[in-house]
């Protein structure tokens, strides 16, 4: 995936079949889509792959248990059918992962217990297993600092876990080995009109700074918590369509929360539940839900949400964690789509929405990462309607996502890169300093920035940091303290200089300060 090669074709191809505006899971699944149907596809990310809410999820490939206790039978069974796909498709970036509900009455031992068994029965032959009832000593020693007063026991199930921003990366490798073309830092600027019907965009290339007119048959919006903005170069007189609400999670040492097992709180005060599971050696614990009325590229967790889950995971274990043992902080924007009836986005649907304006432009907001398949599909069938492309049937499914292997099992050294781990390998092999660490205490090395930058659109400190390796949301401190040997490390690479580095440097510590529980 080469970006210099990738704008080369922006003046090559005079009209792309599809353009979609959008580098998040949902714009980055149509652009797989589009490219398998043999549709000219392009993709233009405002920021990098993933910069948004698709790096910030709870890491969770789900049905859905919630949504079945709301009675959306028909979101569960869909997302289970997706989870199954997904699991298949991108075996090393994503596993099977338990989870245990402990109970303190006996009547929430059985009550969530059937919930569950119908849970996976929904799953039918996708199932990852059936759920079980656990007894007290045994949820004690899979849970060993689960608060144990009043336990009554515990319910086991199955559900499936990823790593986000890698899985946004296999599909943006993905779209590209199928012949599409994705590009970030591409800024949508200006929609361009025939007779009232969007033929194209108008997008500034950030880094040289040159201005592209782009034409197209038919343009997606799928910029997730940003696509009112899109809205309105359309039609600055729509009404917003997004309700966003704020979801944060706290990363901790696994000492903290010892053992394999994800804990699983069914329900907190504002009706969500709660989840602490392990992730990259550590554990994550989310997540709030706060509507808000500023959508920012970067948000802060408020302190009443840091407090919130604290305070609830606290209530279920002995631990009982610090401001001071939170390693980092991470926030998303969760796109809901609006309505006048919802007094809590808790209660806001999670169901995906597709809308087509009268200039022709689609717009597709909502769902979320299990389901990004199915949305790509919706929208692109949508799509080849609207441009009158050829009848061309979705053939996503069972699509092994790039870097497909089951040779390295998720958790693994380099299980992130798939089957491109070997070109890391060969890296080493020939230069063995590249196998220096970043930083002492992580794994993460100096052929993983080479690759980086010359295979994954890698352009900038927080790329690396962030989403490439996933630093600075397991440990925003190291982070920090890897950012300028990162930073020199990727200068020679971009043929960038020290004054290059200096102020990547300096706005990464500012980026990842807002990740750090406590102040620095």
């Amino acid at each position: 995936m080469n970006r210099t090669f990738n704008i080369e074709k922006l003046t090559e191809v005079k009209e792309w079949d599809i353009i979609v505006i959008g580098g998040g899971a949902t714009g980055l699944g149509i652009a797989v889509d589009a490219s398998k149907r043999g549709f000219k596809t392009l993709l233009l990310e405002k920021s990098d792959f993933a910069k948004g809410t698709s790096s910030r999820s709870t890491k969770l490939v789900h049905g859905g248990v919630r949504y079945l206790a709301q009675g959306n039978i028909k979101l569960v069974v869909e997302a289970l059918r997706e989870r199954g796909f997904l699991l298949a498709n991108a075996p090393h970036l994503t596993r099977i992962q338990q989870f245990i509900i402990p109970a303190y009455s006996y009547f929430n031992k059985w009550f969530y217990g059937v919930g569950l068994f119908v849970y996976d029965l929904l799953s039918r032959k996708l199932s990852l297993g059936q759920p079980s009832l656990l007894s007290k000593k045994t949820v004690l020693k899979k849970m060993p600092l689960i608060n144990p007063k009043k336990l009554k026991g515990g319910i086991v199930y199955t559900d499936g876990q990823f790593d986000d921003a890698r899985l946004a990366l296999a599909l943006a490798l993905t779209a590209n080995d199928l012949g599409g073309t994705v590009l970030n830092y591409f800024q949508v600027t200006q929609l361009l009109k025939k007779n009232g019907k969007v033929i194209g965009v108008v997008a500034d290339d950030e880094w040289s700074e040159k201005t592209f007119e782009l034409h197209a048959k038919v343009v997606i919006n799928a910029t997730g918590v940003f696509v009112d903005s899109i809205l309105d170069l359309d039609d600055p007189n729509t009404s917003a369509m997004v309700m966003p609400s704020q979801g944060v999670h706290l990363v901790v040492d696994k000492k903290f929360f010892p053992g394999t097992d994800a804990l699983m709180i069914p329900k907190t005060n504002d009706g969500r539940v709660l989840f602490a599971l392990p992730w990259h050696d550590r554990v994550v614990i989310g997540t709030t839900d706060t509507p808000l009325n500023i959508i920012s590229e970067e948000p802060i967790a408020l302190e009443e949400e840091i407090e919130f889950i604290l305070l609830h995971f606290n209530e279920y274990t002995t631990a009982q964690l610090k401001r001071k043992d939170v390693l980092s902080v991470f926030a998303g924007l969760r796109p809901l789509v609006k309505t006048s009836n919802k007094t809590s986005t808790s209660l806001a649907s999670r169901d995906h929405t597709i809308l087509v304006s009268k200039s022709n432009l689609i717009t597709i907001t909502g769902g979320k990462w299990t389901t990004y398949r199915k949305m790509a599909k919706d929208a692109v069938n949508n799509a080849a309607f609207i441009a009158a492309l050829p009848i061309v049937k979705c053939s996503t499914r069972n699509l092994p996502l790039h870097g497909c292997t089951k040779e390295l099992k998720y958790g693994d050294p380099l299980s992130s890169y798939g089957a491109d781990a070997k070109i890391i390998k060969s890296m080493i092999v020939e230069d063995p300093a590249l196998a220096d660490k970043i930083h002492p205490h992580y794994d993460y090395c100096f052929a993983e920035i080479l690759f980086s930058v010359k295979f994954e659109m890698a352009l900038t400190v927080e790329d690396i940091l962030a989403r490439r390796s996933r630093l600075l949301l397991v440990d925003a401190r190291a982070a920090m303290e890897a950012a300028p040997v990162v930073a020199h490390a990727m200068a020679p690479l971009l043929n960038e200089d020290l004054a290059w580095e200096e102020e990547q440097v300096k706005s990464f510590q500012s980026l990842a300060s807002g990740y750090l529980a406590t102040a620095s």
